[in-house]
């Protein structure tokens, strides 16, 4: 008589509480051989401190984080916007620039009101995100990607979130708000590093993420 088996499928915890990069990191991982699940199966579970200096630290520290938490297979990650006439602010900083009560409006103008004392409306800018897949406290892969653009003149567009409508893409001519999902999804800083990890994931057997 045959023994039957049974192979749960493998759990893949993307740790954010912010619905738009859940949004967009489950799109780049449509299809994967992971059953998806996201920190609302822990409610009760309170974010870490995030007081390292950049942004592959930030997303390593996360991963490991939410990895003891949950004992699930984690990835995180930490992402943001670095303005070179701004010494690379807001950097690590971007989600909490202008205080916890500001709103993205509120740094938009933090922004430029900073530009303008420095004299330097015009100035390139990047996108960063770096992510880190850990199980247990092993670190299984990390990677990291930028977009180059440059700070738009004025906020445009109503797609996108987070810094979107500031951020001007030379290659298409807009912002990454005035793109469609499909194109920004191309280029975004968060969709390459996610098909980095898409193409891990899918490279090896899971019994080596899972063991």
């Amino acid at each position: 008589m045959s023994r039957i088996v049974y192979n749960p499928t493998p759990r893949l915890l993307i740790a954010t509480t912010n619905r738009d990069k859940i949004g967009e990191i489950a799109q780049e991982l449509s299809g994967i051989p992971y059953a998806i699940v996201t920190l609302d199966a822990w409610p009760h579970l309170s974010p870490p401190a995030e007081t390292a200096r950049t942004f592959n630290e930030n997303a390593r520290d996360k991963a490991r984080y939410y990895a003891a938490a949950t004992g699930e297979l984690t990835v995180a990650e930490d992402s943001g916007l670095e303005i070179e006439r701004l010494d690379g602010a807001p950097g690590v900083e971007s989600a909490r620039f202008g205080g916890p009560a500001a709103s993205y409006a509120d740094k938009f103008a933090l922004i430029y009101e900073a530009l303008r004392a420095k004299g330097a409306a015009d100035t390139t800018a990047r996108f960063v995100c770096a992510l880190a897949l850990v199980n247990g406290r092993q670190l299984l892969f990390q990677t990291a990607a930028i977009v180059e653009g440059r700070i738009a003149s004025g906020p445009r567009g109503s797609g996108g979130f987070g810094y979107d409508p500031i951020f001007f893409y030379p290659p298409f001519q807009r912002t990454l708000a005035e793109l469609s999902p499909q194109e920004k999804a191309s280029i975004s800083h968060r969709g390459q590093a996610f098909r980095a990890l898409r193409r891990f994931l899918e490279a090896g057997p899971t019994s080596r993420l899972n063991a």
